[in-house]
């Protein structure tokens, strides 16, 4: 379980690191095309179909990561003052509803990018993006939360008999295998 866990992390963090690639691109492209069409008066073609598809690598990147840090925002209103059991209890429950939730989306984003691969689809406009590849990253980027999700949810069920606090990755561990020098 935990090296599925390491491993999954370690996925999670790479696709991050792209898309905040992708949104330091978006970023400089902007700015160009502002530059361009104010200060020159020849605009940068593509942006805006660019920045479309870069967006699908940036949220679905981060979605999970941020459950991998048990991040995602939540009311705490009553969930802090329930009992450890009770949390666990609202965390599995949470855990399955979002399994539902992103399993739908899963199964209709390969549809879609299997479509979309199968007939080419494309942007409209001056310079022709394929759309293929935002729809196949939306489908993994939704595949590896539904697979932290899970994992989340088989770890969080023994913890409502235990009432222990749930395993939050600690991003100053690089390898949760390591002996205290490093080595396995």
């Amino acid at each position: 379980m935990k090296m599925l866990a390491y491993w999954l992390e370690r996925v999670a963090l790479g696709v991050l690191l792209v898309g905040g690639i992708g949104m330091l691109m978006s970023m400089f492209l902007g700015v160009a095309d502002v530059v361009g069409t104010q200060v020159l008066h020849i605009p940068v073609p593509g942006p805006f179909e660019l920045t479309e598809s870069t967006m699908v690598v940036i949220v679905f990147g981060a979605l999970t990561y941020a459950q991998i840090r048990r991040a995602h925002i939540r009311v705490e209103l009553l969930y802090t003052r329930m009992g450890p059991r009770v949390q666990a209890a609202l965390d599995v429950f949470a855990g399955l509803c979002g399994l539902v939730f992103f399993g739908l989306l899963l199964w209709q984003a390969y549809n879609e990018a299997a479509y979309s691969l199968q007939i080419g689809e494309a942007t409209d406009g001056l310079i022709r993006f394929p759309l293929y590849p935002a729809r196949i990253v939306l489908a993994a980027g939704t595949g590896l939360l539904v697979l932290r999700l899970a994992l989340d949810v088989v770890m969080d069920i023994p913890r409502i008999a235990t009432g222990a606090p749930p395993e939050i990755a600690d991003p100053s561990v690089t390898d949760p295998l390591a002996g205290p020098r490093g080595g396995i």
